[in-house]
């Protein structure tokens, strides 16, 4: 699939990543892993505001608005939206180191950053060609988002996350730039909203 970017502009459209589960608890297995979070992840952003949603049985979507720093998060164990505070970051990053042209996802050259963090180790491939303003970020600490984009001011196209639970790698598998309304990026009007207990 070939895809014409303009150069300059920050990208706007939908990333579809697939997604694969390593479990590094005992009795849940990769399988379960996969099937509650999700294979795949369409991923929509446009401007400072970002949506996605997966196939997971557990994880429907997950929503983030700039002006109100706060990330929204659907699942299907709860009735409620449940929101974290941007701002607030559980984690940290320890250590972090760029990697020049080591990766080629869906033609585009990546390059890769290592983040080492309290959490675990997160890796990131991107390609200049994906732009994100890291301004618009630069208040969600929450899962280290600020110090991805303020690296690389770019969509990752691959990630590897380390996590006590789980690993996870992320390929992305298709690229389609596009307008999106912003209005896609509004909570469902009957939303009930509950603070995120993680």
């Amino acid at each position: 699939m070939t895809v014409s970017f303009t150069y300059g502009q920050n990208f706007e459209g939908k990333v579809v990543y697939k997604n694969n589960y390593k479990s590094k608890i005992p009795n849940v297995t990769n399988e379960q892993f996969s099937a509650m979070m999700g294979t795949t992840q369409e991923y929509f952003i446009k401007g400072g505001n970002y949506r996605s949603s997966g196939n997971g049985t557990l994880f429907q979507w997950q929503l983030y608005s700039n002006k109100d720093n706060k990330l929204y998060s659907k699942m299907s164990s709860s009735q409620s939206v449940l929101w974290n505070d941007g701002s607030v970051n559980a984690d940290e990053v320890i250590k972090a180191e760029i990697n020049k042209g080591v990766a080629n996802i869906l033609g585009h050259p990546c390059d890769e950053l290592i983040l080492t963090c309290k959490s675990g180790v997160q890796k990131y491939y991107y390609s200049s060609k994906l732009k994100v303003d890291p301004k618009l970020f630069e208040k969600h600490k929450f899962g280290n988002w600020n110090e991805v984009t303020s690296r690389t001011s770019a969509l990752p196209l691959k990630m590897i996350i380390d996590s006590p639970q789980f690993t996870v790698e992320s390929s992305a598998i298709e690229i389609v730039p596009m307008k999106l309304e912003d209005k896609f990026f509004e909570l469902p009007a009957d939303s009930k909203l509950e603070k995120s207990p993680y």
